[in-house]
């Protein structure tokens, strides 16, 4: 382990407490900021862990045992101090019991964007101010800057591949103030080759992909263990209303899936509604599955305060969505309106529709 930093060495060095999530991004974030003449500590939020431990080390994600041991063994090898912070209680508050009531509500919600906003930032942020630090940092592939008109902003990383801006549209301006973000700077197979360099033992671990607290992706078995209620199986309906079969329950399904129906229609056909009053799944064909008018509500502005009138912007309405243009204009105080140039594919409810100015994020909200 490299020599200790005196007292004296770190009193005038800005402090960052580095999230540390056992995984590559965030150890090099560390390891760059340590380079960079940072005060660094390392911490690793307990959100989740009252599973059984084989199903803890099986995730391998921001929140397993693994994450601990990983992030535990990069930080002794950097020579910072590292703790593990339990917010358990705020991630099951803020994530799990949104998660389920989204589910409930036939819409499909995005559990990381509300664990970026109210846990990793908004609980990490304020505990780490209590212990004297200026910011905070994560491994995300993002930038920020501070904008001619004060704004501070979310910049797409350098590499598009990795762009993760979409899921931290709802960071506000006092988080971003206290933010640091060095990876999005560089290019993943740069951040796997500086944590080989650095000796990082977490270079080559791959990133982890699913929901981080529904290890096998069972979403509706999840939502009816949490619950403790049964999800009711109901009708499938077309378009006019005409029963074609039974489904599981609303849990199982969301806009535009195609695949595990169970309905043997001679053709694919998609999920182009869910009803939860009537709790009903409509089954429509692919052309009814794409529109070009988009709503959004729990808005967030970025790089500006507000927009009025009729503005144009790129807009992103999943993760993985390239983005189209757009004419955005509001339509309530806490509504927005997108009219897309060209139709989207399965726009679904729960979903974050972000929109851009160049490289910047405008801002966004949840799709209605």
């Amino acid at each position: 382990m490299p020599a200790e930093e005196t007292e004296c060495d770190t009193m005038n060095k800005p402090k960052v407490v580095v999230g540390m999530s056992g995984g590559v991004d965030s150890s090099v974030a560390a390891w760059l900021l340590k380079e960079q003449g940072y005060d660094v500590i390392g911490v690793t939020m307990q959100i989740w862990q009252d599973e059984e431990t084989e199903v803890q080390e099986e995730s391998g994600g921001c929140c397993g045992l693994s994450a601990v041991d990983d992030a535990r063994r990069v930080a002794w090898d950097l020579g910072i101090p590292y703790y593990v912070m339990n917010f358990k209680e705020d991630f099951h508050k803020y994530v799990i019991d949104y998660f389920v009531s989204e589910y409930e509500k036939a819409r499909t919600p995005n559990p990381c964007i509300a664990c970026n906003r109210y846990v990793k930032w908004e609980s990490l942020l304020q505990r780490s101010l209590e212990i004297g630090a200026d910011y905070i940092a994560t491994g995300h592939y993002a930038r920020i800057d501070r904008l001619p008109n004060g704004r501070y902003a979310l910049k797409k990383s350098v590499t598009a591949a990795k762009d993760q801006t979409y899921a931290l549209y709802n960071l506000t301006q006092d988080q971003l103030s206290h933010t640091l973000m060095p990876v999005g700077e560089y290019e993943k197979e740069n951040v796997r080759k500086m944590a080989e360099e650095a000796g990082l033992p977490v270079a080559h671990k791959p990133d982890s992909q699913e929901i981080c607290f529904v290890s096998d992706n069972d979403y509706a078995s999840f939502i009816e263990k949490e619950t403790g209620v049964d999800i009711p199986t109901g009708n499938f309906v077309d378009v006019h209303g005409n029963v074609l079969g039974t489904h599981k329950g609303i849990t199982h399904y969301t806009i535009g899936q195609r695949k595990g129906l169970g309905l043997a229609m001679g053709h694919p056909v998609f999920v182009c509604e869910i009803r939860p009053e009537t709790n009903e799944v409509v089954i429509g064909e692919n052309e009814d599955i794409f529109t070009t008018t988009i709503r959004a509500n729990h808005l967030n502005f970025m790089s500006v305060e507000d927009i009025d009138g009729e503005v144009r912007a790129l807009a992103k309405i999943r993760y993985n969505h390239r983005g189209d243009m757009c004419t955005l204009r509001k339509i309530s105080e806490d509504t927005i309106e997108a009219v897309f140039d060209k139709p989207q594919r399965a726009a679904t409810p729960g979903q974050a529709l972000v929109f851009y100015d160049g490289d910047y994020v405008m801002g966004g909200g949840t799709i209605l």
